[in-house]
């Protein structure tokens, strides 16, 4: 098989690896390998899994990416070099200035041109008559066309040697930003390995601590062992079995887009929900709420106690809760637990609990900041005031049927509704 000529290996690096066809708009990823900004949209839109990179399979943030204006130069540089290989091989005399076919000549200057040159201040008064008859009168195939493709070929030669030299520096720089970059993440792997290590030293030491402790409590009477302990079932009062239990327990609840109605603007970071003034032109998937403006959580719960709080603010429409992974998605919605929805809600200056669609419960005051507690395993939901801990509202047990739960939101005009503080415990309450 015949090696590659220059102009094929810069085709092929100038091609986008999904499409096949030049990069348009190209863009970094994180692993370093480009694409069209296009074509890795496409690859990435409906998936539920983390995005990975197309071509290595890394995993990447799908909002992380980096135009690469200097791939795109290459892009054009390329083109270029393609086109003048193309019409170079049909056989036509090209014009340096214009690359166009050399198909007439200027008996004045003595030389070939094209026809835009023809149009030019510089032989627009000329005499011009077409290559072939100046070929039959002054034998121009026999004394002028080889200098002048002599001269050609040197200028291409020059435009060549030029490009290919732009484009191995650019080449070079992009090896040594790339190469500085995986010596940062070594860098940043190995700080990291140290902490962990460090904190898990730390641990260790602690838990060996307590468990002298705990073996020098056993050797005691047990009334003396007792004193430890609050009260049945609430566990060891030691700070630091608590902070345990807490660091084990960690939850993030954040929003799921693929729910969105297409009314509601999600943070970058997915930790709030507001009302947006314009319909966003959103896909119409089967998950997406399209009547009421709702929003689910992406996390599901089927075992086990959660919690986590949201700040509601003092402003519009709103509702908190939790709602069946089955919830209804499209068209008017029975907001109440009939609909699969547990919620509170404040509309039209009224606090009150979704307890049915035709008769809400009215509660006290408006709280700015609400704990949502499920407890999947007795089915029921609490509504806590988060910032003097007074109880809001409780749907009883066995209200929550069996099944994935996900945390549910509801936000009107003019509301705001953020994230601020998310926990949860499997199996287990968490105290501090």
């Amino acid at each position: 098989m015949a090696a590659e000529s220059p102009v094929e290996s810069l085709q092929e690096e100038a091609t986008c690896p999904v499409c096949l066809e030049y990069f348009t708009e190209p863009v970094s990823v994180e692993c370093g390998h480009n694409f069209c900004r296009a074509c890795i949209s496409q690859c990435w839109e409906g998936s539920d899994t983390a995005p990975s990179c197309p071509q290595c399979r890394e995993t990447v943030q799908q909002r992380n990416l980096r135009p690469n204006r200097q791939l795109a130069n290459m892009v054009e540089i390329t083109k270029r070099l393609s086109l003048g290989a193309a019409k170079g091989a049909r056989g036509d005399r090209m014009c340096g200035e214009h690359q166009e076919a050399l198909k007439l000549f200027c008996e004045e200057d003595q030389t070939p041109i094209c026809v835009i040159c023809r149009e030019s201040w510089a032989h627009r008064a000329h005499m011009v008559v077409p290559i072939q008859e100046a070929g039959k009168e002054y034998k121009v195939g026999n004394s002028l066309f080889p200098i002048f493709i002599q001269k050609q070929t040197q200028t291409e030669r020059q435009k060549i040697v030029s490009e290919f030299q732009q484009l191995r520096q650019f080449l070079e720089e992009q090896e040594r930003l790339l190469l500085a970059h995986l010596e940062k993440l070594d860098e940043e792997i190995v700080r990291i390995q140290n902490e962990n290590v460090s904190k898990l030293s730390e641990q260790i030491s602690h838990l060996s601590e307590l468990i002298s402790e705990m073996e020098g409590k056993c050797q005691k009477p047990a009334s003396e062992f007792l004193q430890g302990i609050h009260r049945p079932g609430q566990g060891l009062s030691s700070p630091y079995l608590q902070s345990v239990c807490v660091r084990v327990c960690v939850l993030h609840v954040t929003l799921d887009p693929d729910t969105a109605h297409p009314q509601l603007v999600l943070s970058e970071d997915r930790k709030s929900v507001r009302w947006g003034d314009t319909w966003q032109d959103l896909p119409k998937n089967p998950e997406r709420f399209d009547y009421w403006s709702c929003v689910l959580g992406c996390e599901g719960f089927t075992l086990g106690r959660h919690c986590w709080e949201v700040e509601v603010g003092d402003g519009g429409g709103w509702a908190v809760g939790v709602a069946r992974e089955s919830v209804g998605r499209k068209g008017g919605i029975s907001r109440s637990p009939e609909g699969g929805i547990w919620a509170v809600e404040r509309w039209l200056g009224q606090f009150q609990a979704l307890t049915s669609p035709e008769t809400p419960l009215p509660l006290s005051r408006v709280p700015s900041r609400i704990r949502v507690c499920l407890d999947c395993d007795r089915g029921q939901v609490t509504f806590i005031d988060a910032g003097d801990q007074a109880p809001i509202f409780t749907f009883p047990p066995g209200s929550v049927p069996g099944g994935r739960i996900r945390p549910w939101f509801w936000a009107g005009l003019g509301s705001r509704l953020s994230l601020c503080l998310n926990w949860g415990c499997r199996g287990a309450s968490v105290s501090a």
